[in-house]
């Protein structure tokens, strides 16, 4: 009767697995390489920057005010970021986007994780070279270098002293603070203002119909195509055996990136007859916009006399 039943088994489940085919363990999960791993992380964030309806159906500040003072007060405060140039002033304005943000009942610590990244990113690192004496003149506050004497080197003059600068910490300081701000302003009104909304108040404001629709389909399809790589991920994670080469990975993500490519053209032509064949007449219309209520009308002029009150300092 045991040989009978053995014999029934799979023989590749009676043999012993090759340690180079066996998979590699590292802690309690399985080893994935990093280009795959890549594609899970930008599916995820895709997901995540444009699934913004749960925070906007919360009741707070900005949720209940009118979309169109919402779009106004990020396009006023985007100029004052931009003209002030006192980094106490930036950091005033920081402040007030906090306590916007916090009355709005948006989770602070995962709305301010993104914006100090990006802010490090596009601001600190991008301008940190401009802090030493090589780019601009300034007092020395953190020496690093010394040399004998100054060097020419065609155009250039390399000073015989070289380090960080006064002036130059203050404009990269400037700089981060205004990246910072900025997108934490256009995140404030994204997280509590649906994306329907935000496309009527474009539409009043005289924002090309062609720009709206190319930004509501993008918008749309972006969780259909996200949710196609997350997919794929899952498929070659579940019938992975050993860990990909580097090589294997490459190629596997090229073959992804070729069928999405074609994928995406097929669909949006797809999308193109189905518009003209629903008498599409390359025209946004808008429905259901209220008048302003008081609550908006006190909300605007608070944020208006916030503004002015920051540009006058």
């Amino acid at each position: 009767m045991q040989e009978l039943t053995r014999d029934r088994i799979p023989l590749f489940l009676t043999r012993n697995v090759p340690p180079s085919i066996a998979p590699e363990f590292k802690g309690r999960g399985l080893k994935v390489p990093a280009l795959e791993k890549g594609i899970r992380h930008v599916a995820g964030m895709i997901k995540t920057n444009y699934a913004q309806w749960e925070s906007a159906s919360k009741k707070g500040l900005f949720q209940k005010t009118d979309p169109r003072i919402k779009i106004l007060f990020l396009v006023f405060f985007i100029i004052i970021v931009s003209l002030k140039r006192e980094v106490e002033s930036e950091v005033l304005i920081g402040m007030l986007i906090f306590i916007l943000a916090w009355l709005s009942r948006l989770e602070i610590y995962s709305f301010y994780k993104r914006i100090f990244v990006l802010g490090f990113l596009f601001g600190f690192l991008v301008s940190l070279p401009s802090s030493f004496n090589l780019v601009a003149k300034g007092e020395i506050i953190f020496p690093l270098l010394s040399f004998s004497g100054p060097y020419e080197f065609w155009i250039y003059r390399i000073p015989a002293d070289i380090g960080i600068t006064k002036e130059g910490l203050y404009g990269v300081a400037m700089l981060t603070l205004r990246v910072m701000n900025s997108v934490s302003l256009v995140f404030l009104v994204l997280h509590t203002t649906s994306f329907a909304d935000i496309m009527k108040t474009l539409k009043i404001m005289k924002i090309p119909d062609a720009l709206l629709i190319t930004a509501s389909l993008s918008y749309k399809y972006f969780f259909l195509f996200a949710r196609t790589v997350e997919d794929m991920h899952l498929a070659k994670k579940s019938r992975q055996i050993r860990e990909s080469r580097p090589a294997e990975a490459r190629r596997w993500v090229a073959g992804r990136i070729a069928m999405i490519f074609g994928k995406t053209q097929k669909r949006s032509e797809e999308i193109f007859r189905a518009m003209l064949s629903r008498g599409f007449s390359n025209a946004v219309q808008i429905y259901g916009f209220k008048k302003l209520r008081g609550w908006d009308l006190g909300i605007g002029l608070a944020l208006c006399s916030a503004g002015v009150l920051l540009l006058w300092i």
